[in-house]
């Protein structure tokens, strides 16, 4: 049962949660009960709502920075990672494999708030070794949610 909640909830965390007892065939205290010891136990670890900020008419900039970095001797990437995610303006940090050891996200108000995040923060940690920052120009999907819809075809169908 536990996997199914997961499955629901994932894709739509607003889910009544007595519909939700009911397409699973059990009682809604079970499901209470269950989504209760799964927080308790950090399997699910937030709730979070998808925000297509174009839409408020307010700026922001997002960046996914590639970090390279020495890693902790006895802690791996472990320490540095807690280091860089311990920075309010972090919004992730991923372990990635390829040319680069870390994948940080953030967001600004400005493109150079987020470069002197980059520049006097980040890369002045003794254990970075080199930053890549990619700016982020449109969100098309994001968390398994689609952003920005395609154009619609509103011409007629005309038959010959």
């Amino acid at each position: 049962m536990r996997e199914k909640i997961l499955t629901f909830i994932e894709k739509n965390s607003r889910i009544d949660l007595k519909e939700l007892a009911v397409m699973l065939g059990v009682d809604e205290e079970s499901v209470v009960t269950t989504l209760q010891e799964m927080e308790e136990e950090h399997v699910i670890c937030g709730y979070h709502t998808i925000i297509d900020w174009d839409k408020v008419g307010i700026e922001k900039v997002s960046a996914m920075i590639e970090v390279r970095v020495t890693p902790q001797r006895g802690m791996g990437f472990d320490k540095v990672a807690e280091r860089i995610y311990n920075y309010p303006e972090v919004n992730s940090v991923y372990l990635i494999s390829g040319g680069f050891d870390l994948m940080v996200t953030l967001e600004g108000k400005t493109l150079r708030e987020v470069s002197q995040f980059v520049s006097e923060k980040l890369s002045t940690l003794d254990t970075v070794l080199s930053t890549k920052t990619n700016f982020i120009l449109k969100k098309y999907k994001d968390h398994g949610t689609v952003i920005a819809e395609g154009e619609k075809d509103e011409r007629q169908l005309v038959q010959p």
